[in-house]
C-alpha cells in the first residue's frame, strides 16, 4: 500500500539563545539560520524546508521572543505573533539550563492553542536527569497537554526521535513548495545574514546590535558571484570600531564571509564591504520595511 504524503508548517519560538536556530539546523540537516552565542542572533523569520519521498516539513525558526524597545523589536515580535496562528505544530524550545521561566504572555497564547505543542528541553545533557526532570515537572503543570521532549541540539542528542514525532502529527498534505527548495529566503538573504554572523562573532558590547546589512548588488556570473554589502551603525564610532585599524577588523569579516558565502552558493565570490552611519535606522519604519522586519 502506497503511503500517503505529509506535510505542514512547523514554527520554532524560545527565548533568546534557547538554541532555536540549532534545532532547525539539526533538524534540516545543514545550517540555514546563523548560529551565536549572542542574544538576538534571529531577526527574521526564517523559513527551512525538509524534503522527503513521502513528507514535507516547513519548519519556521523565529526570533526569541522579548518585550520590544524598538520599532526593530517590534517588528522581530510580529514575526513570533504570526508563527502562533498559523502552525501545524509549535515548537517552544526551552533552555534547560535557564531557571527563568518562558516569557509569561506568550505563554498564556500557547495554553489556548489548539494546533499540537512540542515542548523540547534543550541542552538538557547539561543540566542532567534530575535537572531536566524538574523543568519537565515545571512545564508539565503549565502546558498539560504538550508533549515534552529533552534534546541537544548542538550534539544531536534525540534529534531522530524528535523528528519521527514531528511527522507522526503532521497532516496529510501535498506538498507546499517544491521538493527541491529548501527555503523560501532568497540567496542575498542569506548573504546579509552570513556577514551579520560574522559581526556577532567578530564584534562585542553593542556593536552587532547597532548593524544591519544590506546587499546593495548581487550579480550572479557563470564563475563567481559579485557582491557589494553595505553594513548600516548607529554612530561614527562604531564605524571606526567595525573597520579597525587600517580597515583589519572589516578585512576579517569579509574574509570569513566570502568563504561561507562561497560554500553556501558553490563558487567563487567576489565581495566588497562599505560601512555607513544612519543613526536611526532601528527606529526608522522607512528602513525597517527595506530590511523585511516591517510590513507596509
Amino acid at each position: 500500500m502506497e503511503k500517503r504524503h505529509r506535510a505542514g508548517f512547523v514554527n520554532i519560538i524560545g527565548n533568546p539563545n534557547a538554541g532555536k536556530s540549532t534545532l532547525m539546523n539539526a533538524l534540516l540537516g545543514e545550517k540555514l539560520s546563523i548560529v551565536t552565542p549572542k542574544a538576538q542572533t534571529t531577526r527574521h523569520r526564517i523559513m527551512g524546508i525538509l524534503n522527503g519521498d513521502d513528507y514535507q516539513i516547513v519548519y519556521s525558526d523565529t526570533p526569541g521572543v522579548l518585550d520590544p524597545k524598538y520599532k526593530l523589536q517590534e517588528g522581530m515580535m510580529k514575526a513570533v505573533g504570526s508563527a502562533l496562528v498559523d502552525a501545524d505544530l509549535l515548537l517552544l524550545v526551552i533552555d534547560a539550563s535557564d531557571p527563568k521561566l518562558f516569557h509569561e504572555p506568550t505563554l498564556q497564547k500557547i495554553a489556548k492553542m489548539e494546533v499540537p505543542v512540542f515542548v523540547v528541553l534543550n541542552k538538557f545533557d547539561i543540566v542532567g536527569n534530575e535537572g531536566s526532570n524538574l523543568v519537565f515537572q515545571r512545564y508539565k503543570e503549565i502546558l498539560p497537554n504538550a508533549k515534552i521532549f529533552p534534546v541537544s541540539a548542538l550534539e544531536k542528542i534525540y534529534i531522530k526521535e524528535l523528528l519521527a514525532e514531528i511527522l507522526d502529527v503532521l497532516p496529510e498534505s501535498p506538498p507546499y513548495f517544491p521538493k527541491e527548495d529548501i527555503s523560501d529566503r532568497t540567496t542575498r538573504f542569506f548573504c546579509t545574514e552570513i556577514i551579520r554572523e560574522k559581526i556577532l562573532l567578530n564584534y562585542d558590547r553593542e556593536i552587532p546590535y547597532s548593524c544591519e546589512v544590506l546587499i546593495e548588488e548581487y550579480k550572479d556570473e557563470p564563475e563567481i558571484a559579485r557582491i557589494r554589502a553595505l553594513i548600516l551603525t548607529e554612530r561614527e564610532s562604531q564605524k571606526r570600531i567595525l573597520i579597525g585599524h587600517q580597515g583589519s577588523a572589516l578585512k576579517r569579516v569579509g574574509t570569513q564571509s566570502r568563504k561561507d558565502m562561497e560554500s553556501f552558493i558553490g563558487k567563487k565570490v567576489f565581495l566588497e564591504m562599505f560601512v555607513k552611519v544612519d543613526e536611526n535606522w532601528r527606529n526608522d519604519l522607512g528602513r525597517l520595511k527595506q530590511f523585511g522586519y516591517w510590513e507596509s
